[in-house]
């Protein structure tokens, strides 16, 4: 009797549990499916509409059109992969040697240090936003896309734990070995550390890319010159730039955030085994 108690326990529980996760899955997924079937949607109007499949529906590529001809979303878009690919390449290097030194050397203030990034690293960093606009206008650097460069890839030190981790994970004899037939430290970091390090370092880019790939708020601070947008900023602009822009424009906003979300889905795709590998690899206590 106590079994069989027990057992339709489990099975009401496993029900109320994928119930939960299905309504969860359809809340997170709708939007989405609204999002890609209003930028494909050319008729009955261009704006808002409050039903989902509304009567004379007919799709097609009108809201791409107008947006590469009617806006600056190529030169938006050109703007965010230079910044975004730079960042990237400064913050993946900052990252892979910071947390190599602080996982193969051992020095004094080694450990505060570590703590003192890790703390640093749970702030928000809008928080700093006011203090880098006013340093990067002494600096003469605000309204271009060198000061978001540098902004993003200024704090790539605090990220370091995740690397570090997999970094720890390394057999230190390998090491050992190439140093006693005469390889220095960096020969030992370039040409034997980096080979193993595949699953972290694209892990490593992938989370390097996507913060100035979506980020809108400190470009929103730092620029005002039209013509270097980012995306974020620029769909933004586009959408509140009159009265009536945001139902003029919203189907073709929607395309644009399309075409956006597109490339970032592609290159995760492309690289999901070496991520999950990565952050798999890298969760260990250093």
């Amino acid at each position: 009797m106590k079994t069989t108690i027990k057992s339709i326990t489990k099975h009401f529980s496993d029900i109320l549990t994928y119930a939960l996760l299905i309504v969860l899955g359809v809340a997170w997924i709708l939007p989405i499916v609204y999002l890609i079937y209003t930028a494909f949607r050319v008729t009955p109007s261009t704006g808002i509409i409050n039903t989902l499949f509304p009567s004379g529906l007919r799709l097609g590529f009108g809201n791409f059109s107008r947006l590469f001809q009617d806006t600056m979303f190529s030169t938006w878009l050109a703007n965010t992969i230079l910044v975004a690919v730079c960042s990237c390449a400064l913050t993946t290097a900052f990252i892979l040697m910071v947390s190599y030194a602080l996982s193969r050397l051992r020095f004094r203030f080694r450990k505060p240090i570590m703590n003192v990034l890790l703390v640093l690293g749970m702030f928000p960093g809008f928080m700093s936003m006011i203090a880098v606009y006013f340093i990067l206008k002494a600096m003469g650097l605000t309204n271009s896309l060198l000061a978001l460069i540098m902004v993003y890839s200024g704090s790539a030190a605090l990220s370091y734990y995740i690397c570090k981790g997999f970094f720890d994970t390394v057999p230190r004899a390998m090491e050992e070995a190439a140093i006693l037939d005469g390889a220095s430290q960096p020969m030992v970091f370039w040409k034997i550390i980096l080979p193993m390090a595949k699953p972290i370092i694209v892990y490593t880019v992938l989370t390097s890319f996507i913060s100035p790939w979506c980020d809108f708020i400190f470009v929103n601070t730092i620029i005002s010159d039209r013509e270097k947008y980012t995306v974020s900023l620029g769909l933004y602009k586009m959408i509140n730039a009159e009265k009536n822009s945001f139902n003029d424009n919203f189907t073709v906003f929607c395309a644009g955030a399309f075409v956006v979300g597109g490339i970032i889905v592609t290159l995760f795709m492309s690289m999901q085994r070496y991520y999950v590998e990565g952050v798999t690899s890298g969760a260990v206590k250093g």
